[in-house]
């Protein structure tokens, strides 16, 4: 697919950035991260000379570098990018964008892996708020962010607060996805788990 798209389309193509995008997530969900990221970075190059820096498209592409970065422990090449797909999404779609949560999302699991607890907080809560007004209370995305808060809140020592986040997570997947899902099942486990350490 690559190579009919360059040679019919050529090489600058924003077909070509996209399927450069496409065999790179393959490559990455292979743990082929050498053979990723000049792919993700060529894509990268295409997107912004039509659409420029600023495009939510090349917040995407810049994300999914971070999350290779990310996946292989390199934090120091991760977070500019992390920080620039926040600020591209924040000014192009507005900052209570879905998108926006999504990149707050990423950021704080960055900042929760490298153990800065105090930095990715206020960012899991700022992504909880925007995506109960975009997206409702009871939205699955909602309950996968509580989840993570609520992991994170354990960490820093608030047990009470990390249960009653892992409970409303719960009782958001009950009610919203099939009783066999797996994010229920691993929900229940976490809620568990923080339960016999609060008694």
């Amino acid at each position: 697919s690559l190579t009919i798209n360059e040679n019919s389309l050529g090489k600058d193509h924003p077909s070509v950035a996209t399927t450069l995008n496409n065999l790179a997530a393959l490559y990455k969900a292979q743990g082929e991260y050498a053979k990723a990221e000049p792919l993700y970075q060529r894509s990268l190059i295409i997107k912004e000379k039509p659409l420029g820096k600023d495009h939510p498209y090349v917040a995407n592409t810049l994300n999914n570098l971070a999350e290779l970065y990310r996946a292989q422990g390199e934090y120091a090449k991760a977070e500019p990018l992390y920080q620039r797909s926040l600020t591209i999404n924040e000014n192009s779609l507005g900052k209570d964008h879905p998108s926006v949560a999504t990149a707050l999302n990423n950021l704080a699991a960055l900042y929760k892996a490298q153990g800065e607890y105090a930095k990715a907080e206020p960012l899991y809560q700022r992504s909880l708020i925007i995506k109960e007004k975009s997206l409702g209370k009871d939205h699955p995305s909602v309950a996968t962010t509580l989840n993570n808060l609520a992991i994170l809140l354990y960490r820093q020592d608030k047990l009470s607060e990390a249960i009653d986040h892992m409970q409303r997570a719960l009782d958001i997947f009950t009610k919203k996805l099939p009783a066999t899902h797996p994010n229920i099942a691993q929900v229940k486990k976490n809620l568990y788990f923080l339960k016999s350490k609060y008694t």
